[in-house]
């Protein structure tokens, strides 16, 4: 079996270790079985406790409370590493984590205990229930309603698009305590919503790609909740709560698109040494030349950008502007060199028998998932002004 992560040795290089761990593990285990688990859409399971063993599910949570206290730089190496054969596994860990960071950064001491734990081991698969079937980038749109009832409350809602909505068994909910407060953002509270009597699964989303992984709809009816569950216990805070969260998750987001261009990128040029078109192997045509030329420059300039947002946000300062560029850049060079692998490929790149196909399905969720690149771009731009006022 893999290497547990938890045991690298205090004096050994820990990041180069758990990076090379991941390889092999990437190697043996996912890349045998990727295309066949994607092309029938099964849910992973043997693969999900594998990444239990590994300590994948407190990658970045403390140590003192079972994590493995991962810098978000070394955190957003993996996912790249990951990402570069099978992408969808990612957002098994990625919005479990969001909810285990709004609970250690914003929860209480009693909150910190009794979760952080046994989302650490994996026992509690956590989630992100932000998005409704009208309000995705308008969070403060949301209409699912918390109101409370003695020391409980009573919510009423739907959400939709939520990654580990089947499988997962906790989430980090969104609503409105006050569906009257201006400005909106006011009246919304964040709560830990485990399933139980209320919560029920609807419809699971058929997808283009981001296949083995649940995606569902979230239907809450009378779904009580004790006070406790109210992150931070303080009403009001919740939409600065989950955006919070939007930085490690547009980082993650990130670390997909490079994992994806870059996995593009190796599928392509290693065919292109193998296919040969006029007497020679087609990397010898210029054509092809150029093709590689932009597609290496494209990943290696998101893997940069990414790490500097990763490295800005270990450092603890505000980078919803480096998250955002990266976020948009390496999405947008996962779609591009997933497109030219795919040309390079030929007609075997429209084959599904060939890997580029799922990277070409896979790509176009990057620019979309996390806030649209739309969005990004009005980020990158109001924090550009913000932080360089004219003279």
């Amino acid at each position: 079996m893999t290497q547990v992560l938890r045991n690298t040795p205090p004096d050994a290089d820990e990041d180069t270790q758990i990076l090379n761990t991941i390889e092999r593990w990437v190697a043996r285990e996912l890349k045998p079985i990727v295309r066949e688990y994607d092309h029938e859409d099964r849910y992973p399971h043997q693969i999900v406790e594998q990444m239990k063993e590994l300590g994948l599910f407190g990658a970045t949570i403390s140590p003192e409370y079972g994590g493995l206290g991962l810098s978000s730089t070394t955190y957003a190496k993996i996912v790249m590493s990951i990402s570069s054969v099978w992408m969808s596994i990612t957002g098994i860990i990625n919005s479990h984590l969001i909810l285990a960071l709004a609970i250690e950064k914003f929860g209480t001491p009693q909150q910190k205990a009794q979760w952080l734990p046994k989302l650490a081991m994996g026992e509690i698969r956590g989630g992100l229930a932000l998005t409704e079937p009208d309000a995705g980038t308008d969070l403060q749109g949301i209409r699912m309603t918390a109101k409370r009832d003695g020391d409980h409350y009573v919510i009423n809602g739907t959400k939709t698009w939520i990654t580990n909505g089947a499988e997962g068994s906790c989430f980090a909910m969104l609503v409105k305590t006050n569906p009257v407060a201006q400005p909106r953002y006011n009246g919304m509270s964040l709560f830990i919503a485990p399933k139980k009597e209320g919560f029920t699964v609807g419809r699971r989303l058929p997808k283009l790609g981001y296949k083995s992984i649940d995606t569902a709809e979230l239907v809450f009816e009378d779904y009580r909740l004790s006070a406790d569950h109210l992150i931070g216990g303080v009403e009001g805070r919740g939409f600065f709560q989950a955006t919070g969260g939007l930085e490690l998750g547009r980082i993650n987001v990130a670390s997909r698109g490079v994992g994806i261009a870059e996995g593009a990128l190796k599928l392509a040029a290693d065919y292109a040494q193998v296919r040969k078109t006029f007497g020679k192997p087609i990397c010898e045509h210029q054509a092809i030349q150029l093709k590689l030329g932009e597609m290496a420059t494209r990943a290696r300039a998101a893997r940069l950008l990414t790490l500097d947002a990763a490295q800005a946000f270990d450092r603890g300062e505000r980078c919803d502007m480096e998250a955002g560029m990266a976020k948009y850049f390496a999405s947008e060079a996962a779609l591009e060199n997933a497109i030219e692998g795919m040309r390079i490929h030929g007609a075997y790149g429209y084959s599904k028998e060939y890997d580029i196909e799922r990277l070409y399905r896979d790509a176009p969720l990057t620019c979309i998932g996390e806030g649209t690149n739309e969005m990004q771009r009005i980020i990158i731009s109001k924090q550009l002004i913000k932080r360089n006022p004219a003279a």
